[in-house]
């Protein structure tokens, strides 16, 4: 099977829908024989910042040597970001090959009854066979949604299970009650393991440590009141924890914190299964780290940054970002959203960071209209409407030209829309 037919096949898959649960994914596990068990795994949940923390974690173990498998979603610009190892996409080629062989066993799980695999059921077997063929040393697995029914679940107990950020998303899904969700994110959490956890609010961290102590897992808890951002500009930022200085490549301030994470992450590894990493290994992969659609500056004449922040953790963390830059820039937002996001508790966070904004619509069948977005925003100017990703880009350009202070634009409010917007931007710089 070629890539383009892969690709289809595995998209056809979403009309299944997103259904949690293990009994599919742990069925087509079996019929390609398991291959999730010759592996190990970091298994990372949370809200947000599982992709970056993620990253940073694989960055270090391949500073340090280890074959490090990578697992992630959603993808930014192609379905290959989704898995890679040692930050090699999967190629073309063993996607075909992988989802031919994928392909086979769900017709054979059909003939027995089971229902057809979810898209992401799907996309998840592809990475077993994957890194299982390649034989790495570790795989650092990002849940896709949740935690306990979550198919990343179907895997045996992890060396570290790690609870990055828990906020209030998809609660449709998850649970009405910050409690609820904790108890689906916790569900990562298996017997005599351990676990690594970002400071919560109250009622999900004690949900998390009732867990962990059900559960008898070590818990080890971030401590940021050793945590101080020294300096922090477009090119890096600079942090110490625990009294040691670290230099990161992602720029956003909330980023010290999700370091704060893969550092204990990785001295869990050490301590607990033997794994080596020099302090060396560990600053050089903080500072090589690199993720898309993190407070990314994708172009610098015009300035341009783009931020997948898409709830409203996420906005405020961008806010956060944006404080510093609001006296040098006049800043142009650019927002599209889902439909089914706190929109005024985003717009209240991200509003006074911006100077105008232009409204357009994620490429997504929950997407929020670009006019009605534009409705419910009352306290800066709407500059521009469009539904089109590529046309809100080009006329944003357009008004940074006509601006006397020096222009920012930031992209921001779904990561199925700042792929596009990237696309387009870094296109028109070739």
């Amino acid at each position: 099977m070629n890539y383009a037919k892969a690709l289809e096949f595995i998209h056809s898959t979403y009309k299944f829908g997103s259904k949690l649960g293990l009994d599919n994914i742990k069925t087509l596990l079996d019929a390609l024989g398991n291959p999730q068990k010759e592996l190990k795994f970091v298994h990372v949940a949370g809200t947000n910042g599982k992709g970056s923390t993620s990253s940073m974690i694989s960055h270090i173990l391949i500073e340090a040597g280890y074959k490090t498998g990578l697992y992630t979603s959603p993808f930014i610009e192609q379905f290959n970001e989704r898995m890679r190892i040692d930050n090699v996409y999967i190629s073309d080629e063993e996607i075909g090959e992988f989802t031919e062989a994928i392909k086979e066993k769900i017709s054979w799980m059909l003939e027995q009854g089971y229902n057809h695999p979810t898209e992401f059921e799907v996309v998840t077997a592809i990475g077993m066979l994957y890194f299982a063929k390649h034989k790495c040393d570790v795989v650092v697995l990002e849940v896709g949604l949740g935690g306990r029914l979550d198919a990343t679940n179907a895997i045996d107990l992890p060396m570290v299970s790690v609870i990055t950020p828990i906020d209030m998303d998809h609660v449709e899904y998850l649970g009405d009650t910050i409690e609820k969700i904790a108890f689906e994110k916790a569900g990562i959490i298996k017997k005599d393991g351990i676990t690594v956890m970002y400071p919560q609010v109250s009622g999900a961290e004690l949900v998390i440590k009732e867990v962990c102590s059900i559960q008898n897992n070590k818990l080890i808890q971030v401590d940021f009141d050793t945590l101080n951002v020294l300096e922090t500009n477009l090119n890096h930022l600079v942090f110490e924890y625990k009294e040691k200085r670290y230099e990161l490549g992602l720029i956003a301030p909330y980023q010290a914190q999700n370091a704060a994470v893969a550092i204990e992450t990785i001295e869990a590894l050490k301590i607990y299964h033997g794994f080596v990493v020099s302090s060396e290994s560990l600053t050089e992969g903080l500072r090589k780290t690199t993720w898309l659609a993190r407070m990314e500056v994708v172009s610098r004449e015009p300035l341009i940054i783009i931020d997948g922040a898409h709830n409203l953790h996420g906005i405020k963390g961008l806010a956060m970002s944006l404080i510093s830059l609001k006296e040098k820039y006049h800043i142009i937002g650019i927002m599209g959203v889902l439909s089914d996001k706190d929109v005024e508790a985003m717009l209240h966070e991200i509003s006074p960071y911006l100077d105008e904004v232009i409204t357009t619509a994620p490429d997504n069948p929950r997407a929020l209209q670009a006019n009605e977005l534009s409705k419910r925003i009352f306290s800066i100017p709407v500059i521009g409407t469009f539904e089109n990703i590529e046309e809100a880009v080009d006329f944003g350009l357009e008004q940074m030209k006509s601006k006397e202070k020096d222009s920012l634009m930031v992209v921001f409010g779904s990561l199925y829309m700042v792929g596009a917007a990237r696309k387009r931007i870094m296109n028109m710089k070739c």
